[in-house]
């Protein structure tokens, strides 16, 4: 078994023989076979294991005759608290800020997350954001030295394209498999809420979840997060969130602390063969538009029933749930350029995508002194942009150092703040000093230190 496995590896290997094409051939005169090594040694550093814990509780009923003799006061159920760990990777996407992305089911519900490097320093994170739809998690470690994963463009992939997955299988440490893109918009499965995975057959095991999926430059194409496979065992098909997709949920979290969704407002279904026969469409894939709803983007936008949606930016789609995917992953505010097919023609359709309802900025992650309120993008009087404090929760910390709902915060430390994504950065820069908000109240100035 042996003998085959590896003359497996060097059939694999036989097309590209040629030293010119591999940019990651090792030139040393000692080495001639073609290797993975000089990209795996800059790319490994960049991948992290996460080991987290908590507490979960456990509800038993408690028996009617037990409650018969301790009386009608008696609990009904007996509440246990247990503690559980869970192990899985992470990847560094920004060495300078320390930003690691992980799935959310690796982190979701635990109290304390630490992360080891490859060179074995530990360091505890903090959570920015997690969104369970999509199962993508961003942390912050404060670190130097980090090494991080630049970003691969995800949409120019090609069935068929080397793949590498790096993770901590089965918790046993940092592990290296390989194989190919086996297809792309991977959708329907029923894993996540919104799914659009590359499928891959390197190998993903139990603890994977997090880890990296590089090219052979060694740059991020996906976050590896699940697999199909009996007793949670590899059999070859795996999948990872792309980059691209990944990369528009961290950004918001960065800027909201959490994914605000984009919501073009349809109801619609797979186009297949008998669809695309009975409405005499041109192609047998797509999203056929069922119903627009009043009010919504799309009917902003002038999408109509009957519609087929056939593309996204550019980029073809194959089923409705590959639509809501892309869609709900770009985020509000953003437009999308929805390829249609109405009535035997193509045309083009820009459509401003609308927030969902609901969700908080979790404003205690910039600094815990901003606990307790609810922040957002706003404006003063004077149409100055700031961060508007939306709620804020009586005797909270954000309501001690003196912020009051309606002010909005134009500076920090004398810097200016247009967003939340600048106020994040600002607090960040100044975490380990005094910090002076700048506040707009009415139509009053004053500053409010953090101590």
């Amino acid at each position: 078994m042996l003998k085959v496995s590896v003359l497996g590896a060097c059939l694999a290997l036989t097309p590209l023989s040629s030293q010119a094409a591999l940019p990651w051939f090792d030139n040393d005169d000692k080495q001639t076979m073609p290797t993975l090594a000089p990209m795996l040694e800059k790319a490994t550093p960049a991948v992290v294991n996460i080991s987290a814990s908590g507490m979960k509780q456990n509800r038993q009923r408690v028996p009617d005759v037990f409650r018969y003799f301790f009386g009608p006061n008696a609990p009904r159920e007996q509440i246990q608290e247990k503690p559980f760990q869970t192990a899985g990777s992470g990847v560094i996407i920004d060495a300078k800020k320390g930003y690691v992305v992980t799935n959310h089911h690796v982190i979701a519900d635990t109290d304390k997350v630490l992360i080891t490097l490859k060179d074995g320093r530990q360091f505890e994170a903090k959570k920015l954001g997690s969104d369970s739809e999509s199962d993508v998690a961003l942390l912050q470690i404060d670190a130097e030295n980090l090494t991080d994963l630049p970003l691969a463009n995800s949409d120019k992939l090609r069935v068929g394209d080397f793949a590498i997955a790096i993770g901590n299988p089965f918790a046993i440490g940092q592990t290296v498999t390989s194989g190919i893109v086996s297809a792309l918009g991977r959708s329907g499965l029923g894993i996540e809420g919104y799914e659009n995975f590359i499928q891959t057959d390197a190998a993903i095991n139990s603890g994977n979840s997090g880890g990296a999926l590089v090219n052979l430059n060694g740059e991020l194409i996906g976050i590896n997060t699940a697999i199909l496979g009996p007793n949670g065992g590899n059999v070859g098909i795996g999948f990872a969130i792309p980059s691209n997709m990944m990369k528009n949920l961290v950004d918001q979290i960065l800027e909201y602390g959490e994914v605000r969704r984009g919501v073009l407002g349809i109801t619609g279904e797979n186009i297949d063969a008998g669809v695309a026969k009975a409405l005499k469409l041109p192609t047998s894939k797509g999203a056929l538009v069922r119903q627009v709803f009043e009010g919504t983007a799309a009917e902003e936008a002038g999408i109509k029933p009957g519609d087929a949606i056939i593309s996204v930016n550019g980029r073809s789609i194959e089923t409705f749930f590959e639509l809501r995917a892309k869609i709900g992953t770009m985020g509000a505010g953003n437009t999308a350029k929805l390829g249609i097919i109405r009535d035997g023609e193509e045309m083009t359709i820009n459509v401003k995508l609308r927030e969902a309802e609901g969700g908080n900025v979790i404003a205690s992650n910039m600094h815990p002194a901003l606990e307790g309120s609810e922040l957002g993008n706003g404006k003063t009087k004077a149409g100055e942009k700031g961060v508007l404090v939306k709620t804020l929760e009586d005797r909270s910390p954000a309501a001690i150092i003196g912020l009051e709902e309606g002010d909005v915060i134009i500076g920090v430390n004398r810097e200016r703040v247009e967003n939340l994504a600048d106020l994040r950065e600002k607090l960040d820069e100044h975490k380990n000093n005094i910090i002076a908000l700048n506040i707009v109240r009415g139509r009053t100035q004053l500053y409010l230190v953090i101590r």
